[in-house]
């Protein structure tokens, strides 16, 4: 059964990945071929980034993923803290419920539904140009909010609730407390919901697509506007660069996490002792 066990995550890991790798080898292709692999070359890199559009489209990305990250996890930080403090169960879970839609929401729904809100408020407001920077970065975090309170809420359970009380009887408001004694408790939460918002809000196209303005073009509205026409490795640079960005956040994220739970194993194991 072991070795069915791992024949069977071969395949899948094959894949999953066999399309990335090949994607990977060919944005170092010499020829503008996408199906002929003729000899080694960093020279699509190079015209990758000698290009001003795509340049301007990957710092209006950096920026927008920037801003929506920031916003979103000192929003989801403190609705988790509110959710968090609150004692009726019933409203507890009703909030935690209305705050999953957003996830559980197909894209194209949530697009549609914010760039029709957005133009209808825009109409009410005498607005000509109403989509822009600014309902990209509402719908953006808009989305991410809902994985930082989730990744914010784990480790406020996990919190010692008589830590806080016991900063307010040594003399610290309940405002000064939370920042000297829950704050430091839950960074990794913090941090992981900070990287998950950060990275989906790189790499989304669909609802970036319906909210996004003429005069603001994030990376992936380029790249889909770029395939219209021929494929070139100009394209499998930019995505194999984007691939790897992702990977080492994700990779920093289960590294942050997986130091978390050590820690709270080896507190465990002295409390117990």
């Amino acid at each position: 059964m072991k070795i069915h066990s791992k024949i069977y995550m071969a395949l899948i890991m094959l894949f999953l990945y066999a399309p990335i790798i090949v994607m990977v080898v060919f944005s170092f292709n010499s020829s503008n071929s996408t199906g002929v692999m003729v000899g080694f070359s960093i020279k699509w890199y190079g015209e990758l980034f000698n290009s001003s559009s795509i340049l301007n489209a990957l710092k209006n990305t950096i920026v927008l993923a920037l801003c929506s990250s920031v916003i979103s996890v000192i929003i989801g930080t403190l609705a988790a803290v509110g959710i968090f403090m609150l004692k009726r169960k019933w409203l507890k879970s009703s909030i935690l419920t209305v705050t999953n839609i957003p996830m559980m929401n197909p894209d194209i729904v949530t697009g549609v539904s914010m760039m029709l809100l957005f133009v209808f408020v825009g109409q009410m407001l005498g607005m000509r140009e109403v989509l822009g920077f600014g309902t990209l970065l509402i719908a953006h975090i808009t989305f991410n909010l809902p994985y930082v309170i989730l990744s914010v809420l784990p480790k406020l359970r996990q919190t010692d609730p008589h830590l806080s009380e016991a900063a307010q009887d040594l003399g610290c408001t309940p405002f000064k407390a939370f920042f000297k004694v829950v704050l430091p408790t839950i960074t990794t939460g913090i941090v992981t919901g900070f990287i998950m918002a950060f990275t989906l809000s790189l790499d989304d196209f669909i609802i970036s697509y319906f909210t996004s303005g003429p005069e603001y073009q994030t990376l992936p509205i380029l790249i889909f506007s770029m395939t219209k026409r021929r494929v070139t490795p100009d394209i499998y640079a930019l995505s194999s660069l984007i691939f790897v960005v992702i990977l080492v956040l994700l990779l920093i994220m289960n590294i942050t996490q997986s130091r978390a739970e050590n820690k709270s194993k080896k507190l465990r194991t002295k409390e117990g002792y």
